[in-house]
């Protein structure tokens, strides 16, 4: 089970969704990837696309992300996340909002506000991961969503063929976890 690892909600076991359409980060990609983001996330305003059962989001906003908007589309994944925040008595106050719609139109929503970020992850199904990622970035660059040292974080398989110089966004940092890989990208 996936659990918080760190800051105001660390230990807290997080529900997940029944069957495999759901797969949670696991803890030790979580801890890899908030300790090489740990100076970003105090007082970052923070996405987390393909939210899955929100554990990313609520890791940002344990330790001390200013807000985070958790993107979700299945119903399921959204019943749990609202589970998980509730089992936190986490709520609107607390700067999180669970948005249930697909990433895309989520990012085109935050453009329609006026809303920028300062670290955007995604998570998506592996098997989908590069075009879902191509075309968050054109999306992100399009749009403007990132502040100016912002950056996009992708989660994917190290088994599946992920091509970073198709993206029009710059590759920084690539760190490989088992089956999990997370990719950096920056605006210039």
């Amino acid at each position: 089970m996936p659990r918080v690892v760190a800051g105001k909600y660390r230990g807290i076991i997080l529900d997940a969704p029944k069957g495999d359409k759901t797969r949670p980060t696991t803890d030790k990609v979580k801890e890899a990837l908030f300790s090489i983001i740990q100076t970003r996330v105090p007082g970052c305003d923070f996405a987390d696309i393909f939210a899955g059962t929100g554990g990313i989001g609520i890791e940002a906003l344990s330790r001390g992300a200013n807000s985070v908007v958790l993107v979700e589309k299945a119903g399921q994944a959204c019943a749990v996340i609202k589970n998980n925040l509730a089992k936190l008595r986490i709520d609107k106050e607390d700067n999180i909002e669970l948005i249930k719609m697909g990433y895309d139109a989520a990012l085109e929503k935050f453009a329609d506000e006026g809303r920028k970020f300062d670290v955007i992850f995604m998570d998506p199904p592996y098997r989908m991961a590069q075009k879902a990622a191509q075309v968050a970035a054109s999306i992100i660059m399009e749009k403007d969503l990132l502040n100016e040292d912002g950056i996009l974080i992708v989660e994917h398989s190290s088994d599946l063929p992920f091509v970073t110089d198709v993206m029009n966004m710059k590759p920084i940092r690539s760190c490989s976890y088992g089956l999990a890989v997370l990719t950096f990208f920056s605006k210039s």
